[in-house]
Protein backbone atom coordinates (compact mmCIF):
# COMPACT_ATOMS: atom_id res chain seq x y z
CA UNK A 1 0.00 0.00 0.00
CA UNK A 2 1.28 3.44 -0.98
CA UNK A 3 0.55 5.94 1.80
CA UNK A 4 -0.96 9.37 1.14
CA UNK A 5 1.40 12.26 1.80
CA UNK A 6 -1.35 14.67 2.85
CA UNK A 7 -3.91 13.02 5.09
CA UNK A 8 -5.41 16.06 6.77
CA UNK A 9 -8.89 17.14 5.59
CA UNK A 10 -8.78 19.94 3.05
CA UNK A 11 -12.17 21.51 3.79
CA UNK A 12 -14.04 22.56 6.92
CA UNK A 13 -16.84 20.15 6.06
CA UNK A 14 -14.42 17.22 5.83
CA UNK A 15 -12.74 18.23 9.09
CA UNK A 16 -16.00 18.51 11.04
CA UNK A 17 -17.29 15.22 9.61
CA UNK A 18 -14.08 13.41 10.57
CA UNK A 19 -14.18 14.87 14.07
CA UNK A 20 -17.78 13.71 14.39
CA UNK A 21 -16.80 10.13 13.52
CA UNK A 22 -13.73 10.18 15.77
CA UNK A 23 -15.82 11.40 18.71
CA UNK A 24 -19.02 9.40 18.23
CA UNK A 25 -17.42 5.98 17.59
CA UNK A 26 -15.49 5.86 20.93
CA UNK A 27 -18.54 7.25 22.75
CA UNK A 28 -20.78 4.51 21.34
CA UNK A 29 -18.17 1.89 22.28
CA UNK A 30 -18.06 3.24 25.83
CA UNK A 31 -21.86 3.43 26.02
CA UNK A 32 -22.38 -0.09 24.72
CA UNK A 33 -19.64 -2.02 26.52
CA UNK A 34 -19.11 -0.05 29.70
CA UNK A 35 -22.65 1.16 30.46
CA UNK A 36 -25.20 -1.09 28.75
CA UNK A 37 -23.50 -4.49 29.09
CA UNK A 38 -22.82 -4.27 32.86
CA UNK A 39 -26.44 -3.18 33.35
CA UNK A 40 -27.87 -6.06 31.31
CA UNK A 41 -25.40 -8.72 32.51
CA UNK A 42 -24.70 -7.87 36.13
CA UNK A 43 -23.06 -11.24 36.84
CA UNK A 44 -20.59 -10.81 33.96
CA UNK A 45 -21.26 -14.32 32.71
CA UNK A 46 -20.37 -15.99 29.41
CA UNK A 47 -22.88 -13.87 27.49
CA UNK A 48 -21.24 -10.71 28.86
CA UNK A 49 -17.81 -11.93 27.74
CA UNK A 50 -19.10 -12.85 24.29
CA UNK A 51 -20.71 -9.45 23.71
CA UNK A 52 -17.66 -7.61 25.06
CA UNK A 53 -15.35 -9.46 22.65
CA UNK A 54 -17.76 -9.01 19.73
CA UNK A 55 -18.15 -5.29 20.43
CA UNK A 56 -14.37 -4.87 20.63
CA UNK A 57 -13.96 -6.79 17.36
CA UNK A 58 -16.42 -4.44 15.64
CA UNK A 59 -14.59 -1.38 17.00
CA UNK A 60 -11.24 -2.78 15.86
CA UNK A 61 -12.55 -3.13 12.30
CA UNK A 62 -14.15 0.32 12.31
CA UNK A 63 -10.92 1.99 13.41
CA UNK A 64 -8.68 -0.19 11.24
CA UNK A 65 -10.67 0.19 8.03
CA UNK A 66 -11.10 3.93 8.66
CA UNK A 67 -7.33 4.29 9.08
CA UNK A 68 -6.53 2.30 5.94
CA UNK A 69 -9.10 4.26 3.93
CA UNK A 70 -7.54 7.55 4.99
CA UNK A 71 -3.90 6.51 4.61
CA UNK A 72 -4.15 4.58 1.32
CA UNK A 73 -3.14 6.59 -1.75
CA UNK A 74 -5.46 5.64 -4.58
CA UNK A 75 -4.57 8.58 -6.85
CA UNK A 76 -2.65 8.58 -10.12
CA UNK A 77 0.29 10.30 -8.44
CA UNK A 78 3.51 8.33 -8.91
CA UNK A 79 1.75 5.60 -10.88
CA UNK A 80 0.82 6.93 -14.30
CA UNK A 81 3.19 7.68 -17.14
CA UNK A 82 1.68 10.37 -19.44
CA UNK A 83 0.22 8.66 -22.49
CA UNK A 84 -0.15 9.82 -26.06
CA UNK A 85 -3.42 11.38 -27.21
CA UNK A 86 -4.03 8.25 -29.28
CA UNK A 87 -5.16 6.56 -26.11
CA UNK A 88 -8.17 8.86 -25.76
CA UNK A 89 -10.22 6.47 -27.89
CA UNK A 90 -9.61 3.73 -25.31
CA UNK A 91 -11.05 5.77 -22.46
CA UNK A 92 -8.00 7.83 -21.57
CA UNK A 93 -8.66 11.53 -21.02
CA UNK A 94 -6.45 14.57 -20.75
CA UNK A 95 -6.70 16.15 -17.31
CA UNK A 96 -5.77 19.80 -17.67
CA UNK A 97 -5.36 20.23 -13.90
CA UNK A 98 -3.02 17.27 -13.38
CA UNK A 99 -1.42 17.90 -16.81
CA UNK A 100 -1.36 14.23 -17.72
CA UNK A 101 -3.49 11.54 -19.28
CA UNK A 102 -6.04 10.12 -16.89
CA UNK A 103 -6.83 6.39 -17.37
CA UNK A 104 -10.29 4.89 -17.84
CA UNK A 105 -12.59 4.98 -14.80
CA UNK A 106 -10.52 7.77 -13.25
CA UNK A 107 -11.90 11.21 -12.45
CA UNK A 108 -10.40 14.36 -11.06
CA UNK A 109 -11.39 15.38 -7.52
CA UNK A 110 -11.42 19.12 -6.96
CA UNK A 111 -11.12 18.64 -3.19
CA UNK A 112 -8.18 16.22 -3.29
CA UNK A 113 -6.82 18.14 -6.30
CA UNK A 114 -5.74 15.04 -8.21
CA UNK A 115 -7.18 12.30 -10.42
CA UNK A 116 -8.34 9.20 -8.54
CA UNK A 117 -8.08 5.67 -9.93
CA UNK A 118 -11.55 4.17 -10.36
CA UNK A 119 -12.99 7.06 -8.36
CA UNK A 120 -16.27 6.26 -6.66
CA UNK A 121 -16.81 9.43 -4.61
CA UNK A 122 -15.24 11.83 -2.16
CA UNK A 123 -16.13 10.80 1.39
CA UNK A 124 -16.45 13.69 3.85
CA UNK A 125 -16.24 11.35 6.85
CA UNK A 126 -12.76 10.15 5.87
CA UNK A 127 -11.69 13.40 4.20
CA UNK A 128 -10.48 11.61 1.08
CA UNK A 129 -11.64 9.99 -2.14
CA UNK A 130 -12.70 6.37 -2.38
CA UNK A 131 -10.97 4.75 -5.33
CA UNK A 132 -9.45 1.53 -6.56
CA UNK A 133 -6.96 0.86 -3.77
CA UNK A 134 -9.04 1.89 -0.73
CA UNK A 135 -12.51 0.84 -1.94
CA UNK A 136 -12.37 -2.38 0.07
CA UNK A 137 -11.47 -0.56 3.28
CA UNK A 138 -14.17 2.05 2.86
CA UNK A 139 -16.87 -0.58 2.27
CA UNK A 140 -15.75 -2.54 5.33
CA UNK A 141 -15.59 0.65 7.40
CA UNK A 142 -19.17 1.36 6.37
CA UNK A 143 -20.28 -2.24 6.99
CA UNK A 144 -18.83 -2.40 10.50
CA UNK A 145 -20.26 1.02 11.29
CA UNK A 146 -23.65 -0.40 10.39
CA UNK A 147 -23.10 -3.49 12.54
CA UNK A 148 -21.91 -1.37 15.46
CA UNK A 149 -24.80 1.08 15.20
CA UNK A 150 -27.36 -1.73 14.91
CA UNK A 151 -25.77 -3.54 17.85
CA UNK A 152 -25.85 -0.37 19.97
CA UNK A 153 -29.42 0.42 18.94
CA UNK A 154 -30.78 -3.03 19.80
CA UNK A 155 -29.17 -3.31 23.23
CA UNK A 156 -29.68 0.41 23.81
CA UNK A 157 -33.41 -0.16 23.41
CA UNK A 158 -33.35 -2.79 26.15
CA UNK A 159 -31.31 -0.51 28.39
CA UNK A 160 -33.07 2.83 27.81
CA UNK A 161 -36.66 1.66 28.10
CA UNK A 162 -35.98 -0.41 31.20
CA UNK A 163 -34.36 2.63 32.81
CA UNK A 164 -36.55 5.48 31.55
CA UNK A 165 -40.36 5.12 31.56
CA UNK A 166 -42.06 6.44 28.43
CA UNK A 167 -44.08 9.58 29.22
CA UNK A 168 -45.97 11.30 26.44
CA UNK A 169 -45.24 13.93 25.18
CA UNK A 170 -42.02 14.63 27.13
CA UNK A 171 -40.28 11.42 26.06
CA UNK A 172 -41.05 12.20 22.41
CA UNK A 173 -39.64 15.73 22.77
CA UNK A 174 -36.48 14.39 24.41
CA UNK A 175 -35.97 11.95 21.54
CA UNK A 176 -36.68 14.44 18.75
CA UNK A 177 -34.46 17.16 20.24
CA UNK A 178 -31.91 15.22 22.34
CA UNK A 179 -28.97 17.57 21.66
CA UNK A 180 -30.89 20.75 22.51
CA UNK A 181 -32.47 19.21 25.62
CA UNK A 182 -29.07 18.10 26.95
CA UNK A 183 -26.71 20.93 25.98
CA UNK A 184 -29.09 23.82 26.73
CA UNK A 185 -29.66 22.56 30.23
CA UNK A 186 -33.31 21.51 30.02
CA UNK A 187 -32.21 18.06 31.17
CA UNK A 188 -28.49 17.58 31.77
CA UNK A 189 -28.83 14.25 33.54
CA UNK A 190 -26.88 11.16 32.54
CA UNK A 191 -30.13 9.53 31.49
CA UNK A 192 -30.65 12.26 28.91
CA UNK A 193 -27.07 11.82 27.71
CA UNK A 194 -27.68 8.09 27.35
CA UNK A 195 -30.87 8.88 25.42
CA UNK A 196 -28.83 11.17 23.15
CA UNK A 197 -26.41 8.34 22.36
CA UNK A 198 -29.34 5.99 21.82
CA UNK A 199 -30.87 8.37 19.25
CA UNK A 200 -27.47 8.66 17.55
CA UNK A 201 -27.33 4.86 17.26
CA UNK A 202 -30.84 4.79 15.76
CA UNK A 203 -30.01 7.45 13.17
CA UNK A 204 -26.65 5.78 12.50
CA UNK A 205 -28.30 2.42 11.88
CA UNK A 206 -30.70 3.90 9.34
CA UNK A 207 -28.08 6.07 7.61
CA UNK A 208 -25.33 3.46 7.33
CA UNK A 209 -27.88 0.81 6.38
CA UNK A 210 -29.03 2.84 3.38
CA UNK A 211 -25.40 3.51 2.38
CA UNK A 212 -24.54 -0.19 2.65
CA UNK A 213 -27.41 -1.14 0.36
CA UNK A 214 -26.40 1.53 -2.15
CA UNK A 215 -22.67 0.72 -2.24
CA UNK A 216 -23.01 -3.06 -2.18
CA UNK A 217 -25.45 -2.74 -5.08
CA UNK A 218 -22.82 -0.75 -7.02
CA UNK A 219 -20.20 -3.42 -6.34
CA UNK A 220 -22.42 -6.29 -7.45
CA UNK A 221 -23.23 -4.43 -10.69
CA UNK A 222 -19.55 -3.67 -11.34
CA UNK A 223 -19.88 0.13 -11.39
CA UNK A 224 -18.83 3.18 -9.40
CA UNK A 225 -21.03 6.18 -8.66
CA UNK A 226 -20.29 8.11 -11.86
CA UNK A 227 -20.82 5.06 -14.07
CA UNK A 228 -24.08 4.21 -12.31
CA UNK A 229 -25.42 7.71 -12.95
CA UNK A 230 -24.55 7.35 -16.64
CA UNK A 231 -25.86 3.74 -16.74
CA UNK A 232 -22.49 2.63 -18.05
CA UNK A 233 -22.07 -1.10 -17.35
CA UNK A 234 -19.04 -1.61 -19.59
CA UNK A 235 -17.01 -3.19 -16.79
CA UNK A 236 -19.68 -5.45 -15.33
CA UNK A 237 -18.34 -9.03 -15.60
CA UNK A 238 -20.69 -10.81 -13.22
CA UNK A 239 -21.15 -10.40 -9.49
CA UNK A 240 -18.40 -12.83 -8.45
CA UNK A 241 -15.68 -11.12 -10.47
CA UNK A 242 -17.08 -7.73 -9.56
CA UNK A 243 -16.55 -8.60 -5.90
CA UNK A 244 -12.96 -9.67 -6.60
CA UNK A 245 -12.31 -6.31 -8.28
CA UNK A 246 -13.01 -4.61 -4.94
CA UNK A 247 -12.01 -7.14 -2.28
CA UNK A 248 -9.23 -8.95 -4.11
CA UNK A 249 -8.39 -12.59 -4.68
CA UNK A 250 -8.97 -13.49 -1.03
CA UNK A 251 -12.32 -11.73 -0.91
CA UNK A 252 -13.76 -14.43 1.35
CA UNK A 253 -11.27 -13.41 4.10
CA UNK A 254 -10.93 -9.69 3.39
CA UNK A 255 -14.08 -8.84 5.34
CA UNK A 256 -12.79 -10.37 8.56
CA UNK A 257 -9.94 -7.98 9.35
CA UNK A 258 -8.52 -4.93 7.62
CA UNK A 259 -4.93 -6.22 7.59
CA UNK A 260 -5.75 -9.51 5.84
CA UNK A 261 -3.79 -9.33 2.58
CA UNK A 262 -5.97 -9.72 -0.51
CA UNK A 263 -4.23 -8.77 -3.74
CA UNK A 264 -6.32 -6.86 -6.24
CA UNK A 265 -6.56 -8.30 -9.79
CA UNK A 266 -4.53 -5.54 -11.47
CA UNK A 267 -3.18 -1.99 -11.19
CA UNK A 268 -6.38 0.02 -11.61
CA UNK A 269 -5.09 1.60 -14.82
CA UNK A 270 -5.74 -0.82 -17.69
CA UNK A 271 -9.23 -2.28 -17.88
CA UNK A 272 -8.91 -4.19 -21.16
CA UNK A 273 -8.95 -7.53 -19.34
CA UNK A 274 -12.46 -6.84 -18.06
CA UNK A 275 -13.74 -5.88 -21.48
CA UNK A 276 -12.22 -9.00 -23.05
CA UNK A 277 -13.54 -11.20 -20.25
CA UNK A 278 -17.03 -9.83 -20.79
CA UNK A 279 -16.82 -10.43 -24.54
Amino acid sequence: MIARKKVWPRTIGDLLSMIFVLVVVPLMYWFGLWIILPALYENKNLAYTFHFILGSFILLNIVGNFTYTVLCDTSIGGRIVPMSTAKIADGWRLCATCECMSPPRSWHCNTCDICILKRDHHCVFTGCCVGYYNHRYFIMFLWYLFLGATYAFYYGSLFIWSRMPFEFPMSVIKMVFPVAIFFFGFDSSMDQFYLLLYVVSAVGTLYTGVLCIYHFNLILRGVVGNESNKKDFTYDVGWKDNIREVFGERWYLAWLLFYVESKLPHDGVSWHHLCSKKD
